[in-house]
């Protein structure tokens, strides 16, 4: 099902593994210092460090949902007002006015979703982290790789090493070295030995029983750093039975209590599509992360459940540190932010979108008005001089539209000229 190979990988989320591979790495050397070798401990602390270096994001993002609290009821209404409005005019008008109302508290549509954006890389590197710990804590890479070592230097390992790790869900077809040099690389190996469980590790010296001695020796410690509870594995599924059926309870009701939180913290409005679908994800996450937690290993369960008692610690302690701030205040710096920002790009921080958008309109019908003036002058000019009446000179009478009345308008304008 899982197909994640250990060795340390490259790509995008390369360079964050390898800052969090030595934040795990100083951790465990550090727990050495003190005696302490044991890997749910580190993954605990490693947890707890890498999300408290997080904090600051989580508390702009935090602000941007305060704020968001009073915005979301004018956007609402806005979203009311043009509901069923599919004329291009009318997304328009909407847009506009839900864009006023992010400018007026200085706010930006993707200023909440920036800092998970920033989060989510440094999240998913963690997970592959914490499922790779032997390719970035070196006493624990040691261990494996005398056994890996050992292993290719048996006959027929490959056959052997190729079938097993078909067992434990991991695909060799992408070994480039197999169809290569028909070998299998120490770090591939580690990949193998990695997702054994106990039953593994007995097959595994059954299969090379020359080297049982090195296989025990170096399972022992390897065994000895991933116990955790007593006799649980942290490389093996938990299970149903006690006490390892305790991680995915404990790790879904952790869950449940940060989204109630989380929702206390944001209450929905009941216009809002989105709450219902807030509500949801806060019944359904909680059931799924019981049910990943009991396929998968310990150690991915216990990361789980030590991410969300830190998420729950957090927000209680940025809850009340929110309570503190006051919110126009925080809304007068985020204006005083955007105008900045404005003023940067050469934009009248004072003028409005409303302001902007009427002014664009104003000097459209000053131009038309102008026009339509022009055009009435011009209208009346024509009017005045070839208007239909009835013309008099002295005491003769001429009836408006005849050819006499047009003659005898002809004639005045002729002696007009003349006289200038």
């Amino acid at each position: 099902m899982f197909n994640i190979f250990l060795t340390q990988s490259g790509g995008i989320l390369g360079p964050i593994e390898t800052i969090l591979g030595w934040i795990l790495n100083a951790i465990y050397e550090f727990l050495n210092l003190f005696g302490i070798q044991n890997v749910a401990i580190v993954i605990i602390l490693f947890t707890f460090i890498v999300r408290g270096l997080m904090i600051p994001l989580t508390i702009k993002q935090q602000k941007f949902s305060k704020m968001s609290s009073i915005m979301n009821p004018e956007i609402t209404k806005i979203q009311a007002k043009y509901k069923g409005k599919k004329d291009e005019a009318s997304l328009r008008k909407q847009q506009a006015e839900t864009q006023a109302v992010y400018q007026k508290y200085g706010a930006s549509p993707t200023a909440g979703c920036l800092p998970m954006l920033i989060t989510l890389p440094i999240m998913f590197a963690l997970y592959r982290v914490i499922y790779n710990i032997p390719a970035y804590v070196n006493d624990i890479n040691n261990m494996y790789s005398n056994i890996a070592e050992a292993i290719r230097g048996s006959s027929g390992y490959l056959d052997i090493m190729v079938e097993m790790a078909s067992k434990v869900g991991v695909k060799t077809s992408s070994f480039n070295e197999i169809a290569g040099e028909g070998i299998i690389s120490v770090n591939h190996l580690i990949d193998i030995l990695n997702k054994f469980r106990s039953a593994e590790w007995n097959e595994l010296k059954e299969q090379f029983p020359t080297l049982l001695q090195i296989i025990d020796s170096n399972y022992a410690n390897i065994y000895n750093v991933n116990r955790f509870l007593g006799g649980l594995n942290i490389m093996d599924p938990p299970g149903y039975s006690f006490p390892g059926i305790l991680v995915p309870i404990i790790a879904a009701g952790l869950q449940f209590i940060q989204g109630k939180q989380t929702q206390a913290l944001n209450p929905s409005d009941k216009d809002n599509p989105m709450g219902s679908t807030m509500n949801a994800m806060n019944t359904v996450m909680p059931i799924m992360s019981g049910v990943f937690c009991i396929m998968l290993p310990i150690g991915v369960g216990l990361y789980w459940v030590a991410g969300s008692l830190f998420a729950i610690i957090q927000q209680f302690v940025i809850n009340k540190y929110m309570d503190k701030v006051d919110v126009e205040t925080l809304i007068e710096k985020n204006v005083m932010k955007a105008n900045k920002r404005k003023s940067k790009l050469g934009i009248d921080p004072n003028a409005s979108m409303e302001e902007l958008a009427k002014k664009q309109t104003r000097s459209i019908e000053a131009s038309v008005e102008s026009k339509d003036i022009s055009t009435t002058s011009y209208a009346n000019s024509v009017k005045k001089n070839y208007e239909p009446s009835n013309y008099k000179k002295s005491n003769v009478s001429y009836k408006a539209g005849s050819i006499a009345a047009n003659a005898h308008l002809l004639s005045n304008r002729n002696n007009d000229k003349g006289e200038k």
